[in-house]
């Protein structure tokens, strides 16, 4: 039988049916996505009416380059991260055993026990034996912010690469720091692989676009997995545009955001755990009260079930939906207080 589906951030739907209101009520802050997207760049009708061209790929992959500075290798635009995680159990041979550093996204653990993995979940990276053949790292980690340091990372992934193994560092929350990932290091370590997202950054989820740095061997294995025409042409072109821009104010708006979020929860008194430029975590000895006492007020959070304290929380898009924010959450904790 395979794992229980996940239920990840973002089903305001599901919350409103539950709770009340429409979708368009709700103050959606149980994500780690830029509440604010950025202006599209100007999109020709070709990309619309066309399938997706070669020279289309070229320039995404070019600006994603450059973008997160992985050298001599092209990134791979991919249909959102997630379609690459279903896929990697195709790199492993049967009877192999993965580590994940944990606690984090939990669609790892689910997708590879689901094609028969024994999966170790591992707090830390002195775990790694070798018997993994892939070790699987989330650079900054989702939920709690933690960061391994490049140069332990290289270390590893020269050790995978002995033992006949893949290092996969998924840098999905690594816009805002550029100076943690290892997208430099892959023409150097074959076995090295990096997952990116777009659409978290730059506010774009629904896009659902990603990119693969990796070596040619792996590129080509994921691309003959997808199929062709994987990524959109309006895609592409967005990524093309955007990446080749100056994204230091799309950084600066998003720490004055993370700022504003987590002035509310200091003056709740909640105590803040981690987290990213993108969300916060946090603890409360009744978080699962405290998430439904939010709901009841049409705020939606991200809680956990390996950790029933916790709550990661998202940013508001601007100073009123602070406000909002901010008194839904004093009376949710009167509420529960009570």
């Amino acid at each position: 039988m395979s794992p229980a589906p996940i239920v990840h951030g973002g089903g305001i739907t599901e919350a409103a049916l539950q709770f009340g209101g429409a979708p368009s009520d709700w103050l959606d802050l149980s994500t780690g996505i830029n509440p604010n997207p950025v202006i599209l760049p100007d999109i020709p009708q070709s990309a619309w009416h066309r399938l997706p061209d070669r020279h289309r790929f070229d320039a995404a992959s070019e600006a994603a380059r450059g973008y997160y500075g992985s050298g001599a290798i092209p990134p791979l635009a991919v249909p959102g991260t997630q379609s690459v995680i279903q896929l990697l159990p195709r790199l492993l041979a049967p009877g192999r055993r993965v580590a994940i550093l944990g606690p984090t996204y939990g669609e790892y653990g689910r997708v590879l026990r689901a094609a028969g993995f024994a999966v170790d979940e591992i707090a830390d990276l002195d775990a790694v034996s070798a018997e993994h053949a892939l070790l699987i790292v989330v650079n900054p980690n989702n939920p709690t912010g933690r960061v391994v340091a490049p140069d332990v990372l290289e270390a590893l992934a020269k050790r995978f690469a002995v033992q006949d193994g893949f290092l996969l560092v998924d840098e999905a929350f690594g816009d805002t720091s550029p100076e943690a990932s290892v997208a430099s290091l892959v023409e150097r370590h074959e076995r090295l692989i990096v997952f990116r997202s777009f659409g978290k950054f730059f506010g774009l989820a629904g896009l659902r676009l990603g990119f693969v740095i990796a070596s040619e061997n792996i590129r080509s294995s994921f691309r003959e997995w997808l199929g062709p025409w994987a990524v959109s042409g309006p895609a592409l072109v967005i990524a093309a545009g955007l990446m080749g821009q100056d994204t230091s104010p799309i950084s600066t708006a998003i720490m004055k955001r993370k700022q504003a979020l987590d002035g509310v929860l200091q003056n709740a008194r909640l105590a803040l755990l981690g987290g990213t430029p993108l969300f916060t975590l946090v603890k409360h000895p009744e978080a699962v009260a405290l998430q439904t006492a939010l709901c009841r007020r049409h705020v939606l959070t991200r809680r956990f079930d390996y950790a029933p304290t916790w709550l990661r929380i998202g940013l508001a898009s601007d100073e009123a939906a602070d406000a909002h924010f901010a008194g839904a959450l004093t009376q949710a904790l009167r509420e529960i207080a009570a």
